[in-house]
């Protein structure tokens, strides 16, 4: 009798574990947010380390959380769009359609931007608002929180560039909010409401850039002190805020009510983008429950004053000690409202940038500009000389010729013939490394591999051009004044990507890892399924 009485004690003690063991809940943060600061080079954790705050965001996230030091971009062109896609699709543009900022289209002959959409504007009456995730083929990380939770969970995505607020949250998020320069205002479109919320006007009759211009852009700190940069007034540097300001401080009055396009180009652009943020949380009641809600951030001014000075300025080394103190103080708002360890966060880039190539020169590296705004009349030029026609060229984007191929059939020229006297006269530029064909040619090109599989994955059939350039190291398409990106450089595509919160421990890995191992990294965090295109792995590291 005895030995039955144990056994069917133990018995019901397996069976009332058991039970425990299929009645807890599944454990997840109660918020992500991701952050994505536009135009980061890795190296600018490190460069400005030591006057980064204790409690600042980057330190913060550096030593409290998990860094993945040696994170690549996969594919070229290695732009804004591309980036914000892929890393919230785990997907590359020869998926997930994400081919460029734009791209020509051949069937309506014309380029297209890669958010555009015939949908009425919210917010605004200008065109700004006519954009929609429709061109993103595959679904996001935030589409697939959505769907886990029967779209019981809010995301909600917002910057100042309307694709870094779009591209992100992905196709069915609840909302995406974006800066409109006319007016100074965060506005969105009919793709996810018929009208602004409430909070959001009331934000934007706030006139928060007012605010902003009345403060001007002083440096943080004594100007002689920023040791890491090059002196605050070069020939080189953009006047963005007219030609009577060379350096700082820079006086922003007389934008008051009349330029808002101005802002973004400042810090303030980050403040305001934050400010903002917070207001979504708290009218939205985001992380306010156990369901999971997800907020994409993208920072976009570091690219707008990354693009205008250059990596080496003053106002790029001012830009991220201010981002640092405003992330430590965004992070000690999440704590209060969501909770130490209730939410989840990851900060990585969409891209990086390129020196300024005078500055390069200057310092006895090779450099130049090939200049990209003369090359299409040039070429054109030539090509009435060649062929009779200086339109055969349809468009010149993302270091790549599109070809109107309509045209070309209609003159009945032979486009392999076209294609080799276009490939042999770019050859020809200062600048230019080399020239070939897209497509199944690519595949042939003597190229290290990894430029050739960066360039195989951001091919798309039909939104990619029909000629590849490269240029040299150090080399870009623009103007002697300031610097961009787009190469498969490590200087365009090594970024930092930087973990913080529920779960994540203290740690840092030196393997290569990709841009694309992003989304599928939080699935497993969040244990759902990793979005419709992707190509990346889980970081193992980051979820033990």
């Amino acid at each position: 009798m005895r030995k039955l009485l144990t056994v069917l004690l133990l018995l019901n003690t397996f069976l009332f574990l058991r039970a425990e063991t299929y009645t807890d809940s599944l454990s997840r943060p109660k918020l992500v947010v991701g952050i994505v600061v536009d135009q980061m080079r890795w190296d600018f954790l490190y460069r400005y380390y030591d006057r980064y705050l204790p409690n600042g965001g980057f330190k913060r996230m550096l030593h409290q959380g998990f860094s993945c030091e040696n994170t690549l971009i996969p594919y070229a062109p290695t732009v804004t769009a591309c980036g914000h896609a892929c890393i919230y699709t785990g997907s590359i543009p020869a998926i997930n359609g994400i081919a460029g900022n734009e791209w020509w289209d051949n069937k309506e002959m014309r380029d297209v931007y890669c958010v555009e959409d015939n949908v009425r504007s919210v917010g605004t009456e200008g065109p700004a608002g006519a954009m929609s995730p429709k061109n993103m083929l595959t679904t996001s990380i935030c589409d697939e929180l959505r769907i886990a939770t029967n779209f019981r969970s809010k995301v909600i995505g917002i910057a100042i560039k309307d694709r870094g607020g779009i591209l992100p949250a992905g196709h069915s998020a609840n909302a995406a909010y974006w800066y409109e320069s006319r007016s100074g205002n965060w506005i969105t479109s009919a793709y996810y409401m018929n009208e602004l919320p409430k909070w959001v006007r009331d934000f934007n009759a706030s006139k928060w850039p007012d605010k902003y211009y009345a403060e001007g852009w002083n440096t943080l700190y004594p100007v002689n002190t920023y040791m890491q940069s090059s002196s605050d007034e070069k020939t080189y540097e953009a006047k963005t805020f007219g030609a009577d300001q060379k350096k700082f401080p820079y006086d922003l009055k007389k934008f008051i009510g009349t330029n808002y396009g101005v802002l973004p180009g400042t810090p303030h652009g980050n403040s305001i983008t934050t400010e903002f943020a917070k207001a979504a949380i708290n009218a939205e009641k985001l992380g306010a429950d156990v369901i999971t809600d997800f907020l994409t951030l993208s920072y976009s001014s570091p690219d707008y004053i990354g693009h205008a000075y250059g990596p080496n300025s003053v106002e790029v080394e001012d830009n991220y000690l201010r981002l640092d103190k405003e992330l430590g103080e965004f992070f000690g708002f999440l704590d209060a409202k969501i909770g130490q360890g209730q939410y989840l966060v990851f900060l990585s880039a969409d891209h990086g940038v390129a020196h300024v190539p005078v500055f390069l020169k200057e310092n006895k590296i090779p450099a130049g500009v090939v200049a990209g705004n003369t090359m299409p009349d040039e070429m054109g030029k030539a090509m009435k000389e060649k062929f009779g026609s200086d339109k055969l060229v349809a468009s010149l984007a993302n270091y790549q010729l599109y070809l109107d191929h309509r045209l070309i059939d209609s003159l009945k020229l032979d486009t392999d013939a076209v294609k080799k006297w276009l490939i042999n006269y770019v050859s020809n530029y200062d600048g230019v490394d080399r020239a070939f064909e897209t497509g199944e040619e690519l595949t042939e090109q003597p190229l290290n591999s990894r430029i050739k599989s960066m360039l195989v994955n951001g091919y798309h059939p039909r939104r990619s051009g029909d000629i590849q350039i490269i240029l040299k190291p150090q080399w870009f398409s623009g103007y002697q004044a300031g610097t961009t990106h787009g190469a498969w450089y490590p200087y365009d595509s090594h970024i930092p990507l930087l973990w913080y919160g529920w779960k994540i421990k203290p740690g840092k890995l030196n393997r290569e890892v990709h841009m694309t191992d992003i989304a599928p990294t939080i699935a497993a965090l969040l244990h759902i399924q990793m979005p419709s295109g992707n190509v990346g792995h889980v970081i193992e590291e980051v979820v033990r």
